[in-house]
Formats: structure tokens, C-alpha cells, sequence
């Protein structure tokens, strides 16, 4: 019986501080205003090309992981850039070779993949390339285009070299400063 006591009590002297959050809530549906609800950041289609050279020794087999962004810290990740292939074009003729599925990443050819991700806010300017396993691979350049709004696409990343493995190689055009020595770049260090 006691308990029940308490209970009504509680419920006497919150009542009204109930009521008056509930009226209030109810002013601000009627005026219009409207609860702020955080905004979902949207998702964008990246058209990303990519050319091996045509050195003896250039194509690789290995997985390859693919990193890019801009000067807001929007940051991409793609592992496994094998498995987005969509397909190879021959570099001196616009045709499209993939009548049969093949390996990306062959000597002489360009690789082409698309990859869905959170939308960059300003023009991408670093692009980053990391090779795991036991073979080399030499890209020739790297791009990287966003579909919806082709002012946020990259230019060209040249390597025309053998990369490293396991660790990220690429460039940086983002936040560089002209100084008596020349060029200085924000450092940017990357985990796994």
C-alpha cells in the first residue's frame, strides 16, 4: 500500500514538469520549428582509372589497396582494388578488351574500377597506392574521377615506378606552402 503511495506522490510532484516539457514540445510543432536532426553525409560513385606500364616485369597478381582524398580530411579507402575491376581498355585505342574476364593490373594495359563511397567536399588532391604480396608492380598513372560532380575529380598521379610493398606510395598536392627552400606539405600519417 505504501509503495502505491509513493508512486501517486512521484507522480503529483512531476506532473507538472511534465506537462510543461509536453506544452512546450507542443509550441514549438505548432510554430513550425523543427528538431535538428544531424545530416547523413551522402554516398558518391568514384570512376578510378588506372595504367600499368608496359615494362617487361610491370603486371602483378597481388592485391592493391587504394587510398584518396581531400584537403578536408575526407578520406577513401579501398582494399582490395582487385576485386572493383569493371574492365581493361587498350591505352592507344578507346575499345574495351574485356570480351572474357581477365586479371587487372597486366602489363601494357589500363584497368578501370568504380567504388561507391562518402563524397569528398573539395577537389580530391592526394592519391596513395600500397602492393601487398610478393611481386612488383610499376603503375604508370592513376586517376580518379567522381561522377556526380566532375569539378571534385583529380588530375593525373604519375609513379612510372616499381612500388614498395606494404607500405602506401603516392603523392600529395593538398595544403602545399611556397617557402625560401620550396615546397613544404602538411605531413599526413596513415595507420593500417
Amino acid at each position: 500500500m505504501k509503495l502505491r503511495y509513493r508512486k501517486m506522490g512521484w507522480l503529483k510532484n512531476n506532473g507538472r514538469q511534465i506537462l510543461y516539457c509536453l506544452g512546450l514540445l507542443l509550441v514549438l510543432v505548432v510554430e513550425g520549428e523543427t528538431l535538428v536532426v544531424p545530416e547523413q553525409k551522402k554516398n558518391c560513385t568514384y570512376f578510378i582509372t588506372i595504367e600499368t606500364t608496359c615494362t617487361w616485369g610491370a603486371e602483378t597478381s597481388n592485391h592493391v589497396s587504394l587510398r584518396f582524398g581531400d584537403t578536408n580530411s575526407n578520406d577513401i579507402l579501398v582494399k582490395h582494388l582487385n576485386s572493383k575491376h569493371i574492365r581493361k581498355v587498350d591505352p592507344l585505342e578507346p575499345e574495351v578488351l574485356d570480351d572474357m574476364p581477365r586479371k587487372p593490373f597486366q602489363a601494357c594495359m589500363v584497368d578501370q574500377f568504380y567504388v561507391t563511397a562518402s563524397c569528398v567536399e573539395s577537389p580530391i588532391c592526394y592519391l596513395y597506392l600500397k602492393l601487398i604480396g610478393k611481386d612488383d608492380w610499376r603503375p604508370g598513372f592513376a586517376q580518379v574521377r567522381v561522377l556526380e560532380i566532375s569539378d571534385l575529380s583529380s588530375g593525373y598521379f604519375y609513379f612510372r615506378r616499381y612500388l614498395p610493398r606494404h607500405v602506401w606510395h603516392g603523392s600529395n598536392v593538398c595544403d602545399s606552402e611556397v617557402t625560401s627552400f620550396g615546397l613544404k606539405k602538411k605531413r599526413m600519417v596513415y595507420g593500417k
